[in-house]
């Protein structure tokens, strides 16, 4: 058993993987986005440095900072279930399914929105972001909440007397 498995169920090494490995290939996947859209900025690309063109910068940059940070927040809580697995058990759907859906809607309702600009405007697809950013605020208000529970571990001295004093 590793030490991402704590769970005898396997449950919360399960959800540990799981978000790792979609944080890492997210945030991989962002940060490629991001060096296109700087070699596109360095290139002096036309169709995307364009005046005509600002609200593509604009959407394809929301895509790439909000993909870029919903990465991270999968890394961290990943990291949160593995350092206290015993808070998440089974009870972890709106948390987990909430933080995926929304790293998928989020940036991919502004770089969709970005593809098709009408006068100016961004395409359908930046409707996607509010329902993505709803269901980010619920997944990490359900952290929040979970999170709450933890109680600091206040390390042993090696004096048995105060040790037993803290408890």
């Amino acid at each position: 058993m590793s030490s991402l498995s704590p769970s005898p169920s396997g449950h919360s090494s399960a959800l540990v993987r799981r978000h790792l490995r979609f944080g890492w290939i997210s945030l991989l996947l962002f940060v490629t986005a991001g060096i296109l859209l700087e070699t596109m900025h360095g290139l002096k690309v036309g169709w995307y440095l364009d005046e005509t063109y600002e609200v593509r910068r604009l959407m394809w940059t929301l895509a790439h900072a909000h993909g870029t940070l919903l990465s991270l927040v999968h890394i961290a809580f990943a990291a949160s279930v593995a350092i206290t697995p015993m808070l998440w058990g089974t009870g972890n759907f709106l948390a987990s399914r909430g933080l995926m859906a929304a790293s998928v809607l989020l940036p991919g309702g502004f770089a969709l929105g970005g593809i098709f600009i009408y006068d100016g405007d961004p395409g359908a697809g930046v409707f996607l972001a509010p329902i993505g950013a709803a269901l980010m605020w619920l997944a990490v208000a359900s952290i929040a909440w979970k999170a709450g529970g933890v109680q600091p571990v206040t390390p042993p001295t090696g004096d048995p007397a105060s040790d037993t004093a803290k408890e």
